[in-house]
């Protein structure tokens, strides 16, 4: 039974993070991130993240095992070393993603910090399983469905927030913006600790055992809340959309009724019902709305040739399509 509770600790760890990945990315209505640096964000959570979190939590934890007692040792290692080492190292991938020309905003941040938050979810719940497989299935199961629901989710959560500041920050003028790293590292750092810390109480303390139930009620809502944000960051791209199109309608790059749609999801999913016969729907919507994004951040870095450059390209594309056009 053992060894069969091993290879469904594989299965159990991966394939629910992975299904969260997914539907994150799938939310993300507007622009979605290319697979390659989703899955890159999410093989450092898995990897890297760990490797790193798993030295430096050793290298902390040693002079606090030295100074207290086992109990108290467990519980600092698990509610502050382990919050203050996780949260950078999985964060280290998005200040990479950063510099890339895919990392427009908000909404981009909150897809890559969420896929390294359950890639190393992923690797840390295998662990977990992993070591409770000898204890028997209805230990494992509980186990498995705590931590797929709730610990997983909170990793991707923590890390989440710092890329979704991170997106904010990039196309900013806001002096604040500088304060955003450290800010939102804090704030996922507080995160960890919450519910690593709540969980961990009854360990050392008496009166603790009414805590960890405190962490499963107040998680639901910080999820809750970030899925807001989240959605608040959907309908500002849907908003940037609409403002920057109606001008390269009036240039002639595409028909002025054709706006409205670009900024709608429902009707971006059926583009064929108002795309031109003959063009690639699936195309002009992904020019259309590059076009809208590049030009946002050309205002915002007039000093950057780049997004100059790239509005004058996308243009092109676009007349590109309809010229492309078989004669009726």
């Amino acid at each position: 039974m053992e060894l069969i509770l091993l290879f469904l600790s594989v299965v159990a760890a991966g394939v629910p993070m992975v299904s969260y990945l997914l539907l994150m990315r799938w939310l993300d209505r507007y622009e979605r991130e290319p697979l390659g640096l989703v899955i890159a964000a999410f093989a450092w959570g898995g990897v890297g993240a760990v490797l790193l979190s798993v030295i430096g939590s050793l290298i902390l934890s040693l002079p606090i095992g030295i100074a207290t007692d086992e109990k108290t040792a467990m519980f600092l290692s698990v509610s502050i070393v382990a919050p203050l080492v996780e949260e950078p190292a999985k964060a280290l991938i998005l200040l990479l993603l950063y510099r890339s020309r895919q990392f427009d905003n908000a909404t981009d941040g909150f897809v890559y910090g969420a896929a390294a938050g359950l890639g190393f979810g992923m690797s840390e719940n295998f662990l977990y399983f992993a070591s409770t497989a000898s204890q028997g299935v209805g230990a494992w199961f509980i186990v498995v469905i705590m931590r797929t629901l709730f610990t997983g989710l909170m990793h991707a959560c923590a890390t989440s927030m710092v890329g979704a500041a991170l997106g904010w920050a990039k196309f900013s003028t806001s002096p604040r913006r500088k304060l955003v790293l450290p800010l939102s590292l804090l704030a996922a750092m507080a995160m960890h600790a919450l519910w690593n810390g709540l969980a961990m109480a009854p360990m050392v303390f008496e009166a603790g055992a009414a805590l960890p139930l405190i962490s499963f009620l107040l998680f639901p809502l910080e999820f809750i809340a970030l899925f807001i944000v989240f959605q608040v960051s959907l309908m500002s791209e849907s908003s940037l959309i609409r403002r920057e199109l109606p001008e390269e309608a009036a240039l002639g790059t595409l028909p002025k009724d054709h706006v409205e749609h670009f900024s709608r999801w429902s009707a971006r999913r059926n583009h064929a019902r108002w795309t031109p016969a003959g063009v690639d729907g699936a195309r002009y919507v992904e020019l259309g709305t590059l076009l809208a994004f590049r030009r946002s951040q050309r205002t915002a870095r007039p000093e950057d040739p780049y997004y100059t450059d790239e509005v004058t390209r996308l243009r092109a594309a676009l007349q590109g399509l309809f010229s492309e056009r078989p004669e009726p």
